[in-house]
């Protein structure tokens, strides 16, 4: 684990970076995050509306960092983000990222303006309640977060007709929105972010407006819910989708989607208010 840019091993009191350092855990993504890079690029409708919540915050520390996509430019971040792989795809421009987990964040109560998690908690495993409750420990302000709320999500056509391991996987790995927000305590809203058709963020609710997709490996490998699949179901998958457009199957049943601009596939901003 690093500290943060500008801050080192002696500095790290003044950083507010606690030197209690924390084991690092197996980072799923450095088995699935290579070429991350390539196909998730921020949305900048997402960024708008993320940075917005951020309110007025000049630190931010932003937990389950990856590659830095969504992280304000203008303001001090301090990256937390356990996978050397995820890490070492972050560009130049943005800090360096520390090698910690989301149930023990090395940073003191409320020492930060705001905190982010950024479709990460998904991947929190057991430190889910705790990686959330930590977020609000180390936030002054705003807690922002930005997931997805697998009742819907589940129901568009990908998983819905192709996919239900997907589906069926992201009902027990995403908390839902009513139990962050417990969590979180305090005022919480929910917002709705719809999927634009034009995003540049192929995560997997892009898929809704691009079934083509399901066809492109690097596309496919790109998303935790097809990298998390044993390789018999996303053959079975490829194939059927690949038939169906083939044969206009696809078409007479969701042809109808290629004519909107964007669908609410179950993308969330949760937004707590400081205490």
């Amino acid at each position: 684990m690093y500290p943060p840019l500008g801050c080192g091993n002696d500095e790290l009191d003044a950083c507010n970076v606690s030197v209690e350092w924390v084991r690092r855990p197996v980072a799923r993504y450095d088995t699935i995050g290579h070429g991350y890079s390539r196909t998730r690029r921020e949305d900048r409708r997402f960024r708008s509306q993320i940075h917005a919540a951020l309110a007025d915050a000049r630190t931010v520390v932003n937990v389950g960092a990856g590659t830095g996509a969504y992280e304000p430019p203008d303001r001090h971040v301090i990256a937390i983000e356990p996978s050397d792989v995820m890490a070492a795809q972050r560009s130049r421009d943005l800090a360096p990222a520390i090698r910690a987990s989301a149930g023990r964040i090395p940073l003191r109560d409320r020492s930060v303006d705001a905190a982010m998690a950024i479709l990460s908690i998904h991947h929190w495993d057991e430190e889910q309640e705790e990686g959330v409750r930590e977020l609000r420990r180390v936030a002054r302000g705003p807690v922002v977060i930005l997931t997805y709320d697998a009742t819907v999500s589940g129901a568009m056509w990908l998983m819905a007709d192709y996919l239900p391991e997907v589906a069926t996987l992201d009902r027990q790995i995403f908390p839902p929105p009513a139990q962050l927000a417990e969590w979180l305590g305090g005022e919480v809203r929910i917002e709705e972010l719809p999927m634009p058709r034009d995003t540049p963020d192929w995560q997997l609710g892009s898929f809704w407006a691009h079934p083509e997709r399901v066809l492109d490996a690097t596309a496919r490998a790109a998303t935790s819910g097809f990298a998390r699949m044993p390789a018999d179901v996303v053959e079975r998958v490829v194939s059927e989708v690949a038939r169906d457009l083939a044969t206009g199957g696809w078409d007479a049943r969701y042809g109808h989607l290629r004519s909107l601009d964007a669908l609410d596939v179950g993308l969330r901003l949760i937004v707590s208010r400081s205490d």
